[in-house]
């Protein structure tokens, strides 16, 4: 499973080792401060690299444009629907009228008014957790294949498929891929360490609940405390999280170690059937497609609530943050639980958000496996056959995607081609809070599209007016969603292609080397990206002003024909 594209992104398995040889840390290390919103500035007139939000309304004012409502789903885990930035900018099924219980527009969908939760029961339940989908694989195909005389070179097709994908399951259950691998009892180790250093400071603070920058300039009285502070100060720091609470990252850390002990167990035990338990529909059936409830709240909104904010929470209302679209309505789609998501899900939450006026999906999630990702291929060729583009976060694992499997992706399996209306985006930052890149963040030269901010983004959280950082791909691809939906609202005949030209062709490079995630090593970023640029709003809206309607080619794609193919 991808390291969370998901909440925050902790970054402790990168900093293990920094973690232990490193506890003594500079006293007079660099700050991390970054202002709210500083994703949103203009890196001329206000010093941060952002992307230059104001400078593209002003454009746009000079231009007398007038914006047209885009509709932007939302894949993701839920979202608080109660929101004061939000609640106006939720869209709402004109076609269905709210709690009677009836299918109104005869979708197959009853109740579906603000979207469609794909992990849900009709009864009510929700899918909270769910497993690694590589122990799925594993267990799934280990009586086919495991122990077996196998051949490659006799098998083609959906057989080497598969066959390909149970030995890379086969390698990563069983540890000889290759890879570094975590030390259990050493996380386990550490996270003791954290907690007991954590307990520590609250004592010498006085007060249970402090941040990285308490510590930053907390005056120590003991050897104990002063220890204490400088393993904890080193996780704040070492995760660009120095505004967060000793909460969130003791629960984050928690949460990761739980998440590798699961790993740790696929070996020899089956996954639980966590969402056939819950869901009840044939999950080897794409066909069956008419299941899930309305719930897309659930009780796991943190992250699609972050995220929608990202995109659209109201502009100028004088409340919380702004997001970067102004006259958008988010489409809620609860696909991704704790835990893998399942490919059915995803290949419908889609077919969904397409449906029903989607003119922008933001996808931030992932994982390493895809069993049948060519439901999912389908789902995104029908979208390109409606004019809709796909955003895709590129991962937390600071890896090379492309070389390293991650999913979903656009490249077609089984056939030639690459999906035209997709673009995957990499997490980055500002000098002034740990360099332009992210140092969690997923690259690649060929499949990463480009970068955005995602360290340290201010957005809206659960809890009707509450607000709270978060960071990772998953922040970086809802600004680009957010960065598409504004011009699409200004500039509605651009294409899902033109509009990702604008992105690609106005977005700026740097000016400067930037570290290679995940390493010390300085390198150009057009060396680990298509366009080797950030975002950036305001220029993209230049270029989308040269852009006219005649030069739109519509497709004549057909739809898609839904299959129960196994990738």
């Amino acid at each position: 499973m991808i390291k969370p594209v998901k909440v925050t992104g902790l970054a402790v398995a990168l900093v293990l080792t920094g973690f232990i040889a490193q506890a003594q840390q500079d006293e007079h290390a660099q700050s991390d401060e970054l202002p709210k919103g500083w994703h949103l500035l203009d890196k001329a007139k206000d010093g941060y690299y952002g992307i230059s939000v104001d400078k593209a309304y002003e454009f746009i004012k000079l231009k007398k444009l007038k914006g047209k409502t885009v509709v932007v789903a939302v894949i993701d885990s839920g979202v608080d629907t109660l929101h004061e930035d939000l609640k106006e900018v939720l869209w709402k099924n004109p076609k269905e009228i709210p709690g009677n219980g009836i299918d109104d527009d005869g979708n197959g969908y009853v109740d579906d008014v603000y979207g469609w939760n794909f992990i849900g029961n009709k009864d009510g339940r929700n899918l909270k957790q769910d497993s690694y989908e590589g122990a799925r694989v594993y267990h799934l195909l280990k009586p086919k294949y495991d122990g077996k005389m196998i051949n490659p070179a006799t098998l083609k097709g959906d057989e080497l498929e598969e066959y390909n994908m149970w030995v890379k399951a086969k390698a990563r259950i069983e540890g000889h891929n290759g890879e570094p691998q975590l030390d259990l009892y050493m996380l386990k180790r550490l996270l003791k360490g954290a907690k007991q250093g954590d307990s520590i400071l609250q004592v010498a603070l006085k007060k249970g609940t402090y941040t990285g920058n308490d510590l930053d300039t907390m005056s120590t009285a003991t050897e104990v405390d002063k220890a204490a502070r400088a393993n904890i100060l080193y996780l704040f720091r070492a995760n660009q999280r120095m505004d967060q609470t000793n909460k969130e990252l003791i629960g984050d850390f928690d949460e990761f170690v739980a998440g590798e002990e699961k790993k740790a167990e696929a070996k020899d035990k089956v996954p639980p059937p966590y969402r056939a338990e819950v869901v009840g529909d044939n999950e080897n059936d794409i066909t069956d497609k008419y299941y899930g409830n309305n719930d897309v709240m659930a009780s796991t909104p943190f992250h699609g609530t972050h995220v929608a904010g990202i995109i659209g929470a109201v502009r100028n209302n004088g409340k919380g943050m702004d997001g970067v679209a102004d006259n958008v309505k988010i489409m809620m789609i609860r696909a991704v639980p704790d835990g893998d998501e399942h490919d059915k899900d995803i290949a419908l939450a889609i077919r969904y958000a397409v449906d029903n006026g989607a003119k922008v999906i933001n996808m931030s999630f992932g994982k390493d496996f895809s069993p049948q990702k060519k439901w999912v291929d389908e789902a995104v060729r029908y979208a390109d056959s409606k004019g809709v583009l796909l955003v895709h976060a590129a991962g937390n694992d600071a890896k090379n995607v492309d070389t390293a499997d991650n999913f979903p992706n656009p490249v077609y399996r089984g056939v030639k081609g690459k999906a035209t209306n997709w673009i995957t985006v990499g997490a980055s930052g500002d000098p002034k809070a740990g360099g332009i890149t992210a140092s969690f963040s997923n690259y690649g030269k060929k499949e990463v599209d480009v970068f955005a901010p995602g360290v340290r983004i201010y957005s809206t959280i659960p809890g009707t007016t509450t607000y709270g950082n978060a960071q990772g791909t998953s922040m970086a691809s809802p600004v680009v969603a957010g960065a598409a939906a504004f011009l699409l609202e200004y500039f509605p005949y651009l294409t899902p292609e033109q509009v990702k030209y604008c992105l690609e062709k106005s977005a700026q490079s740097p000016g400067e080397k930037v570290n290679k995630p995940g390493t010390d090593d300085e390198v150009n970023l057009s060396d680990i990206s298509k366009t080797g640029g950030v975002i950036n709003v305001y220029e993209a809206a230049k270029i989308a002003a040269t852009l006219q309607p005649k030069t739109v080619v519509k497709k004549k794609a057909a739809k898609p024909v839904l299959q129960n193919k196994k990738g």
